[in-house]
Formats: C-alpha cells, structure tokens, sequence
C-alpha cells in the first residue's frame, strides 16, 4: 500500500484554488491564474478513456509534457514544470479500474488527482459520471480507494450537496472514510444553477462534520473582489476557497494586492497562449468569457471574426509576436497543428495511399482557413465553380481520403490531381484545401496571399 497523508507536498490549508473550469482550465489559463495569485490549479474535467487513448510526449520546444489524442493530434493535456507542484487534475470517471489505470499513468506529472462527482451536465450524469456518483457512494468509495492506496500523490474529491443537510453530512463521511486528502463542495444541488443561492451553511456543517480540509466552491456570486474570497472562507467556515466564475472573468481576482485591468490580463493570457501554442479555438473561447457583453463593441465584433491564434493576438497588438513564436517553433522541429497526420504516433503504420499517381500530383502545404474567405463566392471551390462555368468545361471531382478522425482530399480536374498536404478535422475543409491548391496551380490565387494570410506558414 502506498503511504498518504504523512509525505503529501501538496497542502490544502489556507489555500486560494482555481476550480475546473469545462474549456477554461487549459494550460495558459491555469498559468495566468498563477501568475496572479492563485495557490493551486485545477485542470478542466478530463475523461479516462480519453487519456488512456492518449499517448505522453515531452515536447522539447515548448518545454511541455502532452498527452496527445493519437487519433486526431488533438492535446489533451498539457502541463509544464511552473505547475508541476501546483496543478490537480480533475478525472471524470465511473471506474475504478479505469481511474487507476489514468492515476498511474500521470501521477509523476501533477500534484493530485482529482475525482468529479458534482458535474450535473447530461454528458457527465449518461455516462455514470460527475453527479451520477453522489448516488453511488459505494462506486464513489470504491474509486476513491483505488486511487488512495495505489498512488503516490493526494486524492481528492469534489461534490454537489443535497436539499438535505444530514444527508450531504452522511455521504462526506463514507467519502472521507477512504482516505481522501480533502474534499470540494459546490453548495448547489445537482439541479440548482448560478442564480440559485449557494448553501454557504451545509458546507460550513460539513467543515465541523469531518477531519480533512473542505473546500467551498460556489461564491462567485459574492466574489468581486480578493477580500470577498476571504469573507466566503469564512462564512463557510472552510479551509480554502475554490473561485470559477469570478476568475473565469478577470483571473486577477486572486490577487491580494488589487485586481489589474482588463485589457492587462487579457494580453498577458495571450502570450502565455502563444508561449504554449495553445489551440486558437480555446484560446478564442477564454478570451470571450473575459470580454463579456464588450464582445458587441466593434473591436469584439472583429475578435469574434478570428479563427487562427495570430489573428487574435493582433486585435491585442501581439500578431508579430505570436508569429514570431510559432517560426522559433518551427525551427526547433515542432509540428504545428496543421501538420497533424494519421500514421505520426504510429511509425508501424502503412504509409496512406491516396489512391491517384502522386508523382504527377500537384501538392501544397496550405491550410484552409475560413475566415479569410468573408463572402461564400470567395471560397477556393466557389473560384473553381466559376472559372469552370466560365471556361465551359467539368467542375473538379473530390475523392476524400478519412483515417481515424481525420481528413484529406484530392481534386481531381481536367486529368490532372490536386491536394493540400494537410489533413483536416472534416471534409467539407478537406475539399476546400484540396480546391485551394488546384486554385493556386491555375494562378486563380496567389501563392503570396497564402503566405500573407497565414494559410501558408513560411
């Protein structure tokens, strides 16, 4: 059996914490709220299956640790040694078996382990998950259990209560009993939602119930400042506080000296995204939760245009930087995003045919990227539709090529082949970029513009 609770680094005392946070909690997130503050940091929830399916890579350039989806290059989880003793992951899960087999397989890379049993969405509650184990307590024990006596880091917990007192004080102690180094508590029921009051006294009972730290979650209504945080500890009368929504909106909030600007935590986010060449669509995401209602200014109006990460940086004055950063990258062998192919985590695997004589087929390394093309007749295969239509001759056929979740296509037109060398994550993409280079080779596009725009990354 493993020893806990005597050697634990991680302590969760007196502590100010980031709770997981569903696409929020990646890692330039969880940096940013370090950097401002906070003591510890959760991870987004994050399912078993899909790490087990996921392969681990030290990745030298950013100086990263990732679990990368082998199906699609998609990151699941990235972490990097500023977090290392800080950072809990939070486990969506309804095995023990499968809990285990995750905990060992991460637990030299994060601080703790944490397992979601209050998550009230459909997803979590279908698959047994999140708040589905509140009715489970001896499945919820038994994970528990697993993870306490067979690994080396702190496991925790984090709960919905119910309408009653007692029974919520019932199920923490069956929980603690297991061996857990504290618990969470969300003072809303499992259908209670942000404009319900949070039951600041049902977790204030469960702190005087058990013997671990609690942690109450819940307050961002009552947070809009760092005293406030303080003041719901204390109304709760718990060890430490976990802050969502009200970091969510300005992560200065776990700043005791004074909450800075927005407009300076929104360009600090964004070169911790750049640093760690987060994904634009999570980064996009973040930086929407952030601006709020000031999407609907014109500067918002045009953010929300944005589809690559060094179209966002620069509607902040960092577009130089953020391609800057990806070139370093580059050059020290990182693949991009882009670059992402079935067989590249698998050097066993038959090389993809794409069934056309690839020695006559014309290839390019661009990317469709689709805010560049604001109207539809703009797009590559729209071009292509009208030069055919103008020319009088066969518009180009598409044969798409689909290995795991992702896709790639050839055009063919006028006997000959076209195709982007990229693969895409659907196929109305894949077509546009196999449009995109044959529009290239006819001279309806200039290969300059490509480059200009980002499609081509030189």
């Amino acid at each position: 059996m493993t020893k806990h609770n005597t050697d634990q680094t991680l302590s969760y005392d007196n502590k100010v914490i980031l709770a997981p946070m569903v696409r929020v909690g990646t890692l330039p997130f969880r940096l940013l709220a370090l950097k401002y503050g906070a003591d510890i940091v959760y991870t987004e929830e994050l399912i078993d299956w899909k790490l087990l399916k996921s392969i681990r890579i030290v990745n030298d350039a950013l100086g990263t640790i990732d679990y990368i989806d082998k199906s699609d290059g998609t990151v699941v989880f990235r972490t990097c040694s500023t977090e290392k003793n800080k950072v809990v992951l939070q486990l969506g899960t309804c095995d023990p078996e499968r809990a285990l087999k995750v905990g060992k397989m991460i637990e030299k890379d994060v601080a703790g382990i944490d397992i979601n049993m209050g998550c009230p969405k459909e997803f979590s509650l279908k698959g047994g998950m999140g708040a589905a184990l509140l009715m489970q307590p001896e499945k919820a024990q038994a994970i528990l259990t697993a993870l306490v006596k067979n690994i080396e880091i702190p496991v925790t917990c984090k709960i919905r209560v119910f309408d009653s007192v007692e029974q919520t004080v019932s199920l923490v102690k069956k929980l603690e009993s297991t061996g857990i180094a504290a618990i969470a508590v969300h003072g809303r029921t499992r259908i209670e939602r942000p404009q319900h009051l949070n039951r600041n006294q049902t977790i204030a009972a469960i702190a005087q119930a058990i013997n671990i730290p609690v942690i109450a979650n819940g307050g961002s209504r009552e947070i809009d400042r760092y005293t406030d945080i303080l003041k719901f500890r204390e109304d709760c009368g718990a060890s430490s506080v976990m802050v969502a929504r009200a970091a969510e909106g300005n992560c200065s909030i776990f700043c005791s000296k004074g909450m800075s600007e927005l407009e300076t935590v929104i360009t600090t986010y964004l070169k911790l995204a750049v640093d760690y060449d987060n994904s634009p669509s999570n980064t996009k995401y973040c930086v929407q939760n952030m601006l709020k209602e000031l999407q609907e200014t014109p500067r918002g109006k045009k953010f929300l245009e944005c589809q690559t990460l060094e179209q966002i940086c620069a509607i902040w004055g960092l577009g130089e930087y953020c391609r800057q950063k990806q070139l370093e990258y580059q050059a020290k062998g990182m693949m991009s995003r882009r670059e992402v192919a079935p067989d590249i985590f698998n050097s066993n695997k038959k090389r993809i045919k794409l069934d056309s004589d690839e020695s006559d087929m014309y290839k390019l390394k661009c990317a469709f990227i689709r805010v560049n093309y604001p109207k539809d007749t703009d797009l590559p295969k729209s071009k292509l539709i009208a030069y055919c239509g103008k020319n009088r001759i066969q518009v180009p056929k598409y044969k798409i090529i689909q290995e795991d979740k992702l896709f790639r296509a050839v055009a063919s037109f006028e006997d000959k082949t076209y195709t982007s060398t990229y693969w895409e994550k659907n196929k109305r993409f894949a077509e546009q970029g196999a449009a995109l280079a044959c529009c290239v080779a006819l001279g309806l596009i200039d290969r300059q513009t490509l480059v200009d725009d980002g499609s081509i990354l030189e």
